[in-house]
């Protein structure tokens, strides 16, 4: 299920639970979960509410007793806890890890500090993404990843022909794919000080990107200060067997403040801060130019290039891409994934990749993909939503300002 689908889905399980339509909802949504892959915390998410629904091959909670509204809002002001244990994290290992994951991804990895980390963008022969995500170096020889769950079949097969090749030719790398742990997002403003209760760690010295080994809740744990909100925030690799304590703790700790929060509020949450959900803003032939992340192509990289794809990706380095990644404001219903939108002359210039209302500003926000030179923010533009066309404008992003914690 792509991220357009998730805030109406929510929506749709709301409004059948307040008419008490729960037969028809787990006839609907919940007939297939004996083939899908449960998280070590599935138990948990039921016991306190999760309304559990097929995502990337899981079963995942989209919400829990709250509105996606108010959780949604209660991470902006107070903080959230999300399952995000169906992503796949791996570690790279061996002397060469660096420059065999360089000919990969389009981030100066040998650049990165240890305990540094970065977005990054995984790409194909023709620059296009494969997938986003978040790489650390922890050592010279150790690199840290998270890929997207949706997309971890399509990167583990990827990343295994280019190793294998890499290794023939007499590289030292490795992998290992971390299925014995668990990953647990803590967002929000009350992110840091509730966990500072549960290690020993300084974190008002630890900032935005890095990452450290640590003890936390008793327990040695993986920890990087990042996120996917906006807001200040950690994702915290846990063993499996020590999830369920961890996520009670931090919760116990923060007094009813940090709630439990489901895929629904991620997506809104995401979509206010501007970032891309692969699958929807991001895909096999989107290059990172066009989806507005030139900034995570170092500078070495531009120089060098070496990576796959990059002379199409440096050649619309030079040249500009056709195409750009833009926020809109609309009017009418809120847009939807792959919704059209024109110039006001009624030509079309592009589409709506991801919408829906915003719990924070009130009002509709989408991002999409326009002609270059329809980009500039203020352009107004029609939005075409079941055949009818309603007033918008295209905007900077984020639409909510981010709060990382840099130093």
């Amino acid at each position: 299920m792509k991220g357009g689908g998730l805030w109406q889905l929510g929506q749709s399980i709301t409004r059948r639970i307040a008419q008490a339509d729960k037969k028809a909802v787990s006839r609907r949504y919940f007939s297939a979960e004996s083939e899908l892959k449960k998280t070590v915390l599935y138990d948990f998410h039921v016991a306190n509410g999760g309304k559990m629904v097929p995502f990337a091959g899981w079963s995942m909670p989209i919400q829990y007793k709250d509105s996606i509204m108010d959780s949604t809002l209660n991470c902006r002001q107070n903080g959230s806890l999300f399952d995000v244990s169906h992503m796949c994290g791996l570690s790279l290992k061996g002397k060469d890890s660096v420059p065999f994951l360089e000919k990969l991804v389009i981030a100066d990895v040998a650049g990165l500090a240890p305990g540094a980390g970065t977005l990054t963008v995984f790409t194909n022969e023709k620059g296009g993404a494969i997938d986003d995500s978040v790489i650390t170096k922890v050592k010279d020889d150790h690199i840290y990843l998270v890929v997207n769950a949706g997309c971890r079949d399509k990167d583990l097969t990827h990343i295994e022909e280019h190793m294998k090749a890499f290794k023939n030719k007499g590289g030292d790398v490795s992998w290992h794919i971390h299925d014995e742990r668990s990953l647990l997002a803590l967002q929000g403003p009350l992110a840091a000080p509730v966990l500072q209760h549960l290690t020993k760690e300084d974190l008002s010295k630890f900032y935005f990107g890095e990452f450290r080994i640590l003890d936390i809740n008793g327990v040695s744990c993986s920890l990087t200060r990042t996120g996917y909100t906006g807001e200040d925030g950690f994702e915290i690799s846990v063993p499996s067997e020590n999830a369920v304590d961890l996520a009670k703790a931090i919760l116990e700790k923060s007094e009813g403040k940090i709630r439990l929060t489901g895929l629904g509020a991620r997506d809104s949450l995401r979509l206010e801060a501007g970032l891309c959900l692969y699958g929807n803003d991001m895909e096999q032939h989107i290059t990172p130019v066009e989806a507005g992340l030139t900034w995570a192509i170092g500078k070495r990289r531009r120089a060098e290039g070496g990576f796959l794809g990059a002379d199409i990706i440096l050649k619309q380095l030079e040249e500009g891409p056709s195409i750009r990644r833009v926020g809109f404001f609309s009017s009418g219903p809120p847009p939807r994934s792959h919704s059209e939108v024109q110039d006001d002359k009624g030509n079309n210039i592009g589409e709506v990749t991801s919408g829906g209302f915003s719990p924070c500003l009130k009002k509709n926000i989408a991002m999409g993909y326009v002609k270059s030179g329809k980009h500039k923010a203020g352009s107004k533009v029609k939005i075409v939503i079941r055949g009818k066309t309603y007033d918008g404008n295209v905007t900077k992003m984020p639409f909510v300002p981010t709060k990382y914690y840099k130093s």
